[in-house]
């Protein structure tokens, strides 16, 4: 069980003069000012659960995975992996062993070592026993299908090979709890879909703790089933993965290019669109919906007969509009309970 109460973590922030002057006193001066980077943090996971923990840039998701991986130390406040606290000393070792930690942007591999000398190294540091290793490393050479490259250094690996190799690297002596911060950053379409997969089969199968860290929607959907999201270092919502949908809906952004500028009140009128935008010159244009209520293919169906497409792009809601719509709705909700307490004093 992981256990967060009242974490707050702050950084020093040095004071910066002007100009080149200004640069080189900061060098030598102890003025500075204090970031709090996570504010207050207080939540628990059990054993075996999926948690996405999402936020906008800079909202403190990967401070709190440093700090819950032993890498920071709280300014204030506890966090306890079955018991133990990774950040100190006497306890650190035994918090290891018991996790596995997938940076998207940063390795945990040796450079110049072909994967199986720095497999071999992991096996030494982490002390897993040669027939455990055995079994373990075919296992995880077969699901993600890194048979390939075991024996090419680390520096020749593509990024998707990378991730794949740094997954089978935190997953290499069997960990209870898994911490994957941004794991599919960067990689194309096909690689992170296959990268995701794997992930979801080795929780099923080992029944491991997911903490997941991710800009994209679509991870969260496929691995998690809970949801904290966390907004300048302060938890705005925790809750299940279907009570977001509810809040938000399953937003999708179709764009079309056209080689005029179109007309869109038809469409708009006679179906459920929920905004339309379009770039500078009208070419482009953005048509926002609810795939709960109203299905793309049919969207589709309908701007291919009505206009002359050029081309189609579909996106998904990002993490940020999902963050500012449960902003809005937990500032709603306070201004409505001031407005109360307000007419019950008077």
């Amino acid at each position: 069980m992981i256990e967060l109460i009242n974490v707050e973590k702050y950084f020093k922030k040095p004071i910066r003069g002007k100009g080149v002057w200004g640069m080189f006193k900061t060098l030598f001066s102890r003025k500075h000012t204090l970031v709090k980077a996570v504010d207050g943090v207080s939540f628990t996971v059990g054993d075996g659960e999926a948690v996405g923990y999402i936020g906008a840039n800079g909202a403190g998701k990967s401070t709190t995975i440093k700090m819950m991986s032993g890498i920071l130390t709280p300014t204030r406040g506890e966090i306890l992996i079955d018991g133990k606290r990774p950040y100190k000393s006497r306890e650190r070792n035994a918090v290891l062993k018991t996790i596995g930690v997938v940076f998207g942007q940063k390795t945990q591999l040796w450079y110049d070592l072909p994967l199986t000398e720095t497999y071999d190294l992991l096996r030494y540091i982490y002390d897993v026993p040669e027939a455990d290793y055995k079994r373990r490393i075919g296992e995880l050479t077969e699901l993600l299908d890194m048979k390939p490259f075991m024996d090419a250094p680390v520096r020749t690996l593509s990024l998707g090979q990378r991730m794949r190799a740094d997954l089978a690297a935190a997953m290499l002596h069997n960990p209870k709890t898994l911490f994957l911060d941004e794991p599919t950053i960067g990689l194309d379409v096909l690689v992170k879909r296959k990268l995701i997969e794997a992930i979801n089969e080795l929780k099923n199968q080992y029944h491991t703790t997911l903490i997941l860290t991710t800009h994209a929607m679509s991870d969260i959907e496929l691995l998690c089933d809970r949801v904290i999201v966390l907004d300048a270092g302060k938890i705005l919502f925790d809750g299940s993965l279907e009570k977001v949908r509810h809040m938000f809906g399953d937003k999708r952004n179709v764009t079309i290019q056209t080689p005029a500028p179109i007309d869109v009140s038809a469409v708009v009128d006679k179906y459920e669109i929920e905004n339309v935008s379009t770039d500078g010159d009208g070419l482009l244009t953005t048509f926002t919906i609810d795939a709960q209520k109203l299905k793309i293919d049919v969207l589709l169906d309908v701007l291919l007969k009505s206009y002359k497409v050029v081309d189609i792009k579909l996106s998904e809601t990002g993490i940020e509009q999902v963050v500012e719509k449960i902003y809005a709705d937990v500032k709603s909700d306070d201004d409505a309970a001031i407005e109360a307490e307000g007419g019950a004093q008077a």
